[in-house]
């Protein structure tokens, strides 16, 4: 099962109006990912990773009702750095009027190939073997062989859900 996540950084999107002022008083909506869960379905030779999580958002004036639409993207990495899959989604917050809060969930889906997620048999053989107290290799970590660490890496997988920013709303983001 791959492991779920938020990268760094992209959990949370400020909007700003008007759009070029970054300072406090010019915040409008900010939203936040949150409450992320994982469900796997391992199928003939394709395992469906399905995320579910929840985003919740305030706004500064709520006297009107609102429809805020947000893009997310989910991405399979491999390896903790191949990207795998990735798609654009969206998630749309309907603010009622006179309130400041609005909450949303979102899902995003994707398949990793069983094949690509299993342990050569010799790597697996290596990492369960017994062990015994007084032989040589007995205190020796199988990791520490590079191309165990290899096999265990490339057979792991990350599914990470985030909001699509963009690079100032990163900037801002990680700078804040």
């Amino acid at each position: 099962m791959p492991n779920p996540g938020i990268p760094a950084g992209t959990g949370d999107v400020t909007l700003f109006d008007p759009a070029g002022n970054i300072t406090a008083d010019a915040i409008d909506v900010t939203a936040t990912i949150t409450n992320v869960r994982a469900t796997c379905q391992d199928t003939t030779d394709q395992i469906l990773s399905t995320l579910t999580f929840d985003v919740v958002a305030t706004r500064r004036d709520p006297t009107a009702a609102r429809t805020v639409v947000l893009p997310y993207f989910d991405v399979v990495l491999q390896a903790g750095s191949q990207v795998a899959a990735k798609r654009v989604g969206r998630v749309a917050l309907e603010f009622a009027p006179g309130s400041y809060r609005a909450q949303t969930s979102g899902q995003a889906s994707a398949r990793v190939s069983r094949s690509a997620a299993q342990l050569p048999a010799d790597v697996e053989k290596q990492l369960t073997r017994p062990r015994k107290a007084g032989q040589a290799d007995a205190a020796v970590d199988p990791m520490t062989d590079p191309e165990i660490r290899t096999a265990v890496a490339n057979a792991t997988f990350e599914h990470l859900v985030g909001f699509q920013l963009s690079e100032q709303q990163l900037r801002y983001n990680v700078t804040r």
